[in-house]
């Protein structure tokens, strides 16, 4: 952390800063690749409590629509029925339902995670990078985490089979997060 020592002086509530804040993704393609995704459009934040983590919460919306992937094609058919199903489902969220602090920079965050309007329970282990006062006054945390998924899970089962016998997407899904927060009171 630059100019915070404890974990005391980060209690508060904060907003995520949507500029410096990344929701991706990854997933194998064709079993020989990775394609790499985020989302643009999210909103979110939390409180948290450095002499407790236990009563710190996260909560986050995803505008589904926002994916990106670098390929039209793919992002259009992303956000159509065979995967996230936009149209019926136009948003991801996440609430955390416990943190755990794991040990002095590292934290357990599980919550619930909804897509498709599938709810599913996800933990993901953040790290916290860093902590400091900007040029203009506010004060910033920075965390980053990743978890696994098996997109199964929340009824996203499109798929091809390959002639190698191979499929074109694999299940499991990296969801990684670079955050930063802005502190609001």
């Amino acid at each position: 952390m630059t100019t915070t020592t404890t974990l005391s002086e980060l209690t508060g509530d904060y907003v995520l800063d949507p500029a410096h804040t990344r929701i991706g993704f990854v997933a194998r393609h064709a079993m020989i690749t990775k394609v790499h995704g985020e989302f643009e459009e999210f909103k979110g934040g939390g409180h948290l409590d450095g002499d407790d983590p236990s009563r710190s919460t996260v909560q986050v919306t995803i505008e589904a629509r926002s994916i990106q992937t670098r390929n039209q094609l793919r992002d259009d058919q992303l956000r159509g029925n065979d995967f996230l199903d936009m149209d019926n489902h136009p948003t991801i969220t996440f609430t955390s339902t416990t943190v755990e602090q794991v040990d002095a920079t590292t934290f357990a965050v599980t919550g619930d995670l909804t897509i498709r309007g599938v709810t599913r329970p996800v933990t993901v282990e953040f790290e916290l990078t860093g902590a400091t006062h900007d040029p203009w006054g506010n004060f910033r945390v920075g965390f980053e985490g990743r978890t696994t998924i098996n997109r199964k899970d929340w009824g996203v089962s499109w798929n091809a089979v390959l002639e190698s016998g191979g499929v074109l997407i694999s299940d499991k899904v990296t969801l990684e997060f670079d955050v930063a927060a802005i502190r609001q009171s």
